[in-house]
């Protein structure tokens, strides 16, 4: 006897996890039954709009992914089923964050997982609890993230099958690789791997070696996560993942630059590129052209790499996640340094530095907002309490008056009394506006000063530079010598691998380290700035114009020599710097503080160009009537060989003078 379909929401879950791994081939599946599930049951619609929502944003179509969300999200108001709008809430958030908008997509998925914990449905909880988990996890709050995945993976044992619990402990793996506790993620991994193969499921085997490449990567078992993400590759080929497929290609082209095998990185690149073209991820593509333009410059083909690149870095500007272009660009600099492009590594470090300052500009602005807000808070709470205050007054008032209306002969004893509740009041308020010019000074101050080292901001220095006044004083000096103001501009060098290697409160300890060397090697009249990231800059006034070189030795010296204790460890770390005297006044005529900047900038990555923990120094000019500023400002080591631009080259142990290139 022939058996019948089964049952709707079977065959909806037996679509789920197809469109999870194989979108192309779950969407023919689901506008088979569009018509039958959208007359079936609430819980059959929502779930087939969610499942359309889900393929469409799969396979790049992001217009109709959107319209299936919205489509759900007003299904689920309409019929008051809040486990259909939590699933709409909860797609609409993926899509939001594939376009950088983590904290729109974040607010949606809390927002679904409050919905969602009002209901029975199982794996939209343990799907929900672990996007939770995620967020908190993206915003920097791993203890609740890591509170979150456990609560959902009790849950998930409680309630849940076998494949429920391998998606939480997956991403419970992934969360213990990004807060650096491998032997936990390694453990969760294990025990995941070990509930996928009762499951019998290829997509989340695959899925599983995928994370175990990203551990092993992270723990150096190079060989161990080739072998993985080989594996996952082909487990996605046999079932014909092409979405997964090319993110593998992905990860095997970076694993094999990592091993510097260049020629399998360029083939992987090859494939992963194609893979991307053909599902239009941009995404997936601009990071194969990323890879494939390092495997290009490290075996010498520095056209096609810098090609290859350049339409990769194209791709992230275009989607605005500036972080992961910063990276991307330091990235691009080293390599084409290795490459020895030294002029083309200096423009791409230029890039990553503006675009770095740009970051954070934005971060100190945030902090400053968030510093007014409490300011404002505590000022409404002041006027609350001065209300207060004002109303016991109006009341006290008002007894006197009748007191003085009953008891005539106790007139005396109420002025009195009065005298008294006044004098009390005068010295509150005076006491107030006494703390509020303190919290007003104390505003001030930190409006100034960079909250991590205590030095000086940007904003501070650029205030003073543009009422600064500069003139040279000759004749001042002991023996004769020119006494000029100074500048100079230092960059932590491979701050990147000290923040990758020990975290990022290890490269806070360098920072701060580092501004207390300043300190001490500086004099107490000398004006020290935060001036980037890993950026430091000092204003010298009334210097011999000869002291300048002694003065960059004695930095690169003293910082090396400087031991940064964090945990259980001692680091140090080193600098390169650009300096110059200021004013600078090329044929005569004074450069604005700006422009001396941008020109002590310049020298600074030529030092980092040519070997880093150095000095380079512009002295003056020549030859202005074969060039101009502008062209030097274009290229500061070609005038430099010229002989257009006088530089001197300090290190920590010698020193170099040269009139010309």
């Amino acid at each position: 006897m022939a058996q019948g379909p089964a049952p709707l929401a079977a065959r909806l879950a037996e679509i789920r996890e197809v469109n999870r791994f194989i979108p192309e081939r779950a969407l023919p599946m689901l506008l088979q039954i569009e018509k039958e599930a959208r007359a079936g049951s609430v819980e059959d619609k929502g779930e087939l709009l969610a499942l359309l929502c889900g393929a469409y944003h799969g396979l790049g179509q992001i217009e109709k992914a959107l319209a299936a969300c919205e489509e759900l999200i007003a299904f689920g108001r309409a019929s008051n089923s809040n486990a259909a709008l939590a699933k709409g809430l909860v797609r609409k958030a993926y899509i939001k964050y594939a376009q950088n908008e983590l904290a729109l997509s974040h607010d949606l998925i809390w927002e679904a997982e409050r919905l969602a914990n009002t209901t029975n449905d199982i794996e939209l909880r343990v799907r929900v609890g672990v996007n939770a988990s995620e967020a908190f996890s993206e915003d920097g709050n791993f203890p609740r993230a890591l509170e979150k995945m456990q609560a959902t993976l009790m849950y998930a044992k409680e309630h849940g099958n076998a494949i429920q619990q391998v998606i939480v402990l997956n991403s419970l793996a992934n969360l213990y690789a990004l807060m650096r506790e491998f032997d936990k993620g390694f453990e969760a991994l294990a025990e995941a791997t070990e509930v996928a193969a009762k499951a019998d499921s290829p997509g989340r085997m695959a899925q599983l070696k995928s994370t175990e490449y990203a551990l092993a990567v992270s723990t150096g078992q190079m060989q161990r996560a080739l072998k993985a993400q080989l594996a996952a590759l082909e487990l996605e080929r046999s079932i014909g993942a092409e979405s997964l497929v090319a993110y593998s290609l992905i990860n095997l082209s970076d694993c094999y630059l990592k091993m510097r095998d260049f020629r399998n990185a360029t083939v992987y690149a090859v494939q992963a590129i194609a893979a991307a073209e053909a599902l239009n991820d941009k995404s997936a593509l601009a990071t194969a052209r990323i890879n494939l333009g390092q495997a290009y410059l490290a075996t010498g083909r520095l056209a096609e790499g810098k090609a290859s690149f350049d339409a990769g870095l194209a791709e992230y500007e275009q989607n605005g996640n500036k972080p992961e272009l910063q990276a991307v660009l330091l990235e691009y600099g080293q390599a084409l340094e290795h490459a020895g492009d030294y002029a083309a590594a200096v423009k791409a470090y230029h890039r990553e530095r503006t675009l770095s300052d740009e970051l954070f500009e934005k971060r100190r602005q945030k902090a400053m907002l968030e510093l007014q807000e409490k300011y404002d808070a505590d000022k409404k709470q002041r006027q609350i309490e001065l209300l207060e205050r004002e109303n016991q007054v109006k009341s006290a008032e008002i007894d006197n008056r009748r007191l003085q209306q009953r008891i005539w002969a106790l007139l005396i004893v109420v002025f009195a009394l009065v005298s008294v509740i006044v004098g009390l009041l005068y010295r509150k308020v005076r006491h107030a506006n006494a703390q509020l010019h303190e919290k007003n000074q104390e505003l001030k101050q930190q409006s100034v000063r960079d909250p991590l080292t205590g030095l000086y901001n940007r904003r501070h220095f650029q205030d003073f530079m543009r009422t600064h006044q500069q003139t040279e004083k000759r004749g001042a000096g002991t023996s004769g010598d020119d006494m000029v103001s100074a500048l100079f501009l230092m960059d932590v060098d491979h701050f990147k691998h000290i923040n990758d290697t020990y975290g990022h409160g290890a490269g806070d300890a360098v920072l701060i380290k580092i501004a207390a060397s300043l300190r001490e090697i500086l004099r107490e009249t000398d004006m020290i700035v935060r001036w980037g990231g890993e950026e430091f800059l000092a204003f010298l006034p009334a210097i011999p114009r000869s002291g300048l070189d002694e003065v960059a030795r004695r930095l690169l010296t003293g910082i090396a020599e400087t031991r940064i204790d964090y945990q259980d460890m001692t680091l140090s770390a080193q600098v390169s710097i650009g300096f110059a005297p200021y004013p600078l006044a090329p044929a005569g005529k004074p450069l604005p503080w700006e422009r001396a900047v941008n020109l002590v900038d310049m020298a600074l990555y030529m030092a980092k160009g040519h070997g880093r923990n150095r000095a380079y120094g512009v002295r003056g000019f020549a030859g202005f009537a074969q060039t101009s500023m502008e062209e030097i400002e274009q290229n500061l080591e070609q005038a430099w060989r010229a002989g257009f631009v006088d530089m001197s080259i300090v290190t920590a142990g010698w020193q170099e003078l040269r009139a010309a290139g």
